[in-house]
């Protein structure tokens, strides 16, 4: 699982990334936690993006109830640009070229969504 939150910082960017390092290191002291980056918009320094990965979604939740979390990373997460964060990969490409599609967990053929495998059937897949 992805999780993007994007900031805009007009101000205090000293404050802004000192709380987003003390953010990012609560994070990754959660069990499920993969990686994450603090990254600047290189066209306008006023943007940043966190960004995360978890082993799964139930992974970040169970991170979110966290004390470490709550005192840290949940009071700036709150200040990011109001729009979805989380983000399910389903297409994943090696530098070796490999091509992985993973099936939706949100697959819902009733819904008419066409599951990942299914939009793509001749390319290599991995289940996860």
């Amino acid at each position: 699982m992805l999780v993007v939150s994007r900031f805009t910082v007009s101000a205090a960017e000293e404050e802004f990334l000192d709380r987003a390092r003390a953010a990012l290191s609560a994070l990754a002291g959660r069990p499920g936690y993969l990686r994450g980056r603090l990254a600047r918009a290189l066209d306008d320094p006023a943007y940043w993006c966190l960004t995360t990965e978890w082993e799964s979604v139930g992974a970040y939740r169970r991170a979110l109830s966290a004390y470490e979390v709550k005192l840290h990373a949940s009071p700036l997460l709150a200040e990011s640009i109001d729009e979805p964060s989380a983000y399910e990969p389903l297409v994943e490409a090696a530098a070796d070229g490999t091509v992985t599609v993973r099936t939706s967990d949100r697959a819902d053929p009733a819904l008419g969504h066409v599951r990942a495998d299914e939009a793509y059937p001749d390319r290599p897949r991995s289940r996860s």
